[in-house]
């Protein structure tokens, strides 16, 4: 899939600050809470603790919990904010088709556990029979194109999106897709933990098959049918790893060759039920995954397609239909797999739907009453320092040409930058919401997205798109419109905080910014040109130090023990470890330079440099459990946000002198040995 680069899920507020003028009022805050403090750690021996060891203690995690952090929390105070909008509007009656109708009926319908539970399963009743029904394998295919328009993957999974070839246009994509589990290793590796995993998993599928009405003999035979279809794809798709590399996973193919390489897929039925009627090209990202469903739809018997393609309906509707069907759809995704104890209250996933069905409308409520125009501003003028410093940094690195230099600062140049909301919103008039049941109302949402996303094959890319929602806590980076983006959701603290100087809020929201940009640059992003395009425009000499100052980071990180014989993936990490070693350097060099003229004073016993730092940490303050430990460090290209303190520091030298850091000290690392990049 397209490379589009994401901080983790957090949570934040936007406030206003003096953002690099130089010129602090004597009334800002020092931003930093005492209390997240730890002062019976040493900085130099973990400086996460040091910084979060406070909050870690004081927010315990919750049973509805298998990782808590800063971003979560703001994250939920966002979501009750969200919660007030919508609930005003559930409480009144509003004209059909309006906006307000369809955010107030679809909470109310989330929340009416008592209809829910009535319903049952009926509301997917009808969906089974069709599957059932199926009597060729020709009718296998249309029955592929309605389920992925539902948002249903089996065998693989078809978008459209960017040609990073030609990114001003927009081309049909294939991708690896079908896994109930998501990642591949679950199927395949045979650690005592992920074997325990797989066989819940068997038990989960048998028990979800039952639920749904099929008798127990059924139920066994299709939890074999699910665990050999998912094994056989598991076998044929590449690493998370290996989706990292952006030239191996653009294989584009004209139709003719498409059917040639897949001769048994029925690509025109497949195509049509799908809406696409004259695809010229396939840009097929991972062509073992594709040639594996093919032969598995070939060789499957009809009445075994049938099984599986139940499953996945079960699998993707469980969530909404009955308090069965969740509850046992939580104890296996949530609970055994991630370590969360208990479901959250309904509001919550309520708010959630909405929050996701209709994004840009909720969007719209948020900012105007949680986004003042003014802070849009301010994040404005705050991204320009940034940028500068960041262009400062590449003209004085040792290691690159001048060749190479010019075209990094074009590129740089040519950032495009969202802040907060988009200019234009989404029309939401087409989008039918209705009181029949939750589970047809997330069909038709999903038939509205699908139906949105297909109609741009083959047309312009539309650069002023928004890929995350205004109310989101989170930021991005996209390479193929070469895009920094953060939404109103996260500009809060402890991101950004109106009553704080700028060593706060450039160690805070600074290094997120720098971060992002950072990414442009990162082992992925660097691979794409200022206009988007995958294409290479560095010397071979330039190319190569990168690569060995980035192979510098990746073996630092591999070699990190995440719990007891663990260890940290540096190369899957590799993009997020390069963007945080990058966005430190940045900001730092852009908050020095905004307050050379009046330099901040010490504040709460801490000097300026000090409060970069600890706002720098106080973003990553979490408590995972060791389930969710295991789980993230299978799937999630970030590092553990103990490690994006404790292994991105290290490798800073206004760390060491602002602490005071010697070669004593555990978190020592010399010079030579730093990591060195941007």
């Amino acid at each position: 899939m397209k490379v589009t680069h994401y901080l983790p899920l957090a949570a934040a507020c936007l406030m206003m600050v003096g953002c690099g003028t130089g010129k602090q009022k004597a009334e800002m805050t020092a931003g930093i809470q005492l209390a997240n403090l730890d002062t019976t750690a040493l900085p130099g021996s973990s400086f996460y603790q040091y910084a979060c060891g406070g909050w870690i203690e004081s927010h315990p995690l919750s049973p509805e919990y298998s990782q808590y952090g800063s971003f979560t929390e703001l994250a939920e105070n966002n979501r009750k904010q969200i919660q007030g909008l919508i609930e005003e509007l559930a409480a009144t009656q509003h004209e059909a088709g309006s906006v307000a109708q369809k955010v107030g009926d679809l909470y109310k319908i989330v929340m009416d556990s008592v209809k829910l539970n009535k319903e049952g399963v009926a509301p997917i009743k009808a969906d089974l029979e069709q599957i059932a029904s199926l009597k060729d394998k020709e009718a296998v295919y249309a029955l592929l194109a309605d389920l992925r328009k539902q948002g249903i993957g089996a065998y693989l999974g078809l978008y459209v999106a960017a040609d990073e070839m030609n990114s001003n246009e927009n081309a049909v994509q294939l991708y690896q897709s079908g896994l109930s589990m998501g990642e591949r290793d679950y199927y395949l590796a045979t650690d005592p933990s992920t074997t325990a995993i797989r066989d819940a998993f068997r038990t989960h599928v048998q028990k979800m098959y039952q639920l749904a009405g099929f008798d127990e003999a059924t139920a066994k035979k299709g939890v074999e049918v699910v665990l050999d279809v998912e094994t056989r794809l598991a076998k044929a798709f590449r690493s998370r790893t290996e989706l990292r590399d952006p030239h191996a996973n653009y294989n584009k193919m004209s139709m003719e060759e498409v059917k040639k390489n897949y001769p048994t897929f029925n690509w025109d039925a497949y195509l049509s039920g799908l809406g696409l009627t004259d695809v010229k090209e396939i840009i097929v990202g991972q062509p073992a995954s594709v040639a594996e469903a093919a032969n598995i739809l070939n060789s499957l018997p009809v009445d075994q397609q049938a099984l599986y393609l139940q499953w996945k309906l079960i699998d993707s509707a469980a969530n909404f239909l009955n308090d069965e069907m969740a509850q046992q759809n939580f104890d296996f995704y949530e609970r055994t797999m991630s370590g969360t104890q208990e479901m959250q209250p309904r509001w919550k996933t309520a708010v959630s739907v909405v929050s996701s069905a209709l994004g840009e409308a909720v969007g719209q409520m948020y900012v105007e009453k949680y986004f003042p125009a003014a802070a849009k501003e301010r994040m404005v003028s705050l991204v320009k320092n940034l940028q500068t410093s960041l262009g400062e940094r590449i003209n004085n690195l040792a290691w690159m040409s001048d060749e190479t230099k010019k075209k990094a600062q074009e590129k740089l140049a040519t950032f495009h930058v969202k802040i907060g909301y988009p200019d234009k919103w989404k029309d939401y008039s087409t989008l039918e919401i209705k009181d029949d049941s939750y589970w047809n109302n997330f069909k038709r949402a999903s038939l509205w997205n699908y139906a949105e996303m297909i109609a741009k094959a083959g047309k312009p890319v539309d650069k002023d798109e928004w890929l995350m929602t205004p109310q989101t806590v989170n930021a991005y980076y996209n390479p193929t419109t070469n895009e920094i983006c953060f939404p109103a959701g996260i500009l809060q603290y402890p991101f950004f905080d109106m009553n704080a100087d700028d060593a706060f809020n450039y160690g805070a929201i600074g290094v997120v910014i720098g971060h992002e940009m950072t990414h442009g640059f990162d082992d992925q992003g660097r691979q794409y040109d200022k206009d988007g395009n995958l294409k290479d425009w560095w010397t071979e000499e330039d190319a190569k130090n990168f690569e060995k100052r980035a192979d510098v980071m990746v073996a630092f990180f591999d070699s990190i023990e995440v719990a007891p014989g663990v260890h940290a993936n540096g190369r899957m990490t590799l993009g997020e470890n390069i963007a945080d070693h990058g966005g430190l350097q940045v900001s730092y060099q852009a908050f020095k330079k905004a307050t050379a003229a009046a330099p901040l004073e010490v504040k709460d016993g801490f000097t300026p440099e000090q409060r970069f730092f600890l706002a720098y940490a106080n973003v990553w303050a979490n408590n995972t459990r060791p389930e969710a430990i295991l789980q993230l460090t299978k799937i999630d290209v970030h590092s553990l946000g103990k490690w994006r303190v404790d292994a991105a520091l290290p490798h800073i030298a206004a760390w060491y002198e602002a602490f005071g850091i010697t070669e004593k000290d555990p978190m020592f690392v010399p010079v030579a040995e730093r990591i060195s990049i941007w």
